[in-house]
């Protein structure tokens, strides 16, 4: 059985098409993957950053180890130290925390605006 020219030349030119239609779910793949698992998660490694940048004292945090705590010293940029019962107080690693349970103590006012809230407190009673 020989093969016919004809035959011979139309699988070179539908070799180029078929090629491409072949790699096109793999590309459709990496796409779908990328915007409903790659990006949520860098989304998520971000906020961690953030909330592990912007722990204070006076915050109360979850570890990933389960321990509750409130935040007594921010020791440096990767250390924090929090007490976890009266007296007992721990060391933890700031990107350990998984959670900010309630804020602590709010950044310093400025006398102009210290002075209306207190005026919005005593016209609220």
């Amino acid at each position: 059985m020989l093969i016919t020219p004809a035959y011979a030349q139309a699988a070179g030119a539908g070799d180029t098409n078929s090629m491409l239609m072949s790699l096109l779910p793999f590309a459709l793949i990496f796409v779908i993957m990328y915007f409903l698992i790659l990006r949520p998660q860098q989304k998520k490694v971000r906020d961690h950053a953030d909330l592990v940048k912007n722990i204070r004292r006076g915050d109360t945090v979850v570890t990933s180890g389960g321990l509750v705590g409130k935040v007594t010293k921010v020791v440096d940029d990767d250390q924090i130290e929090f007490e976890i019962a009266d007296g007992v107080r721990v060391r933890q690693m700031r990107s350990m925390v998984s959670g900010v349970r309630a804020k602590g103590e709010p950044a310093k006012e400025s006398k102009e605006s210290a002075k209306e809230s207190a005026k919005d407190d005593a016209a609220s009673k």
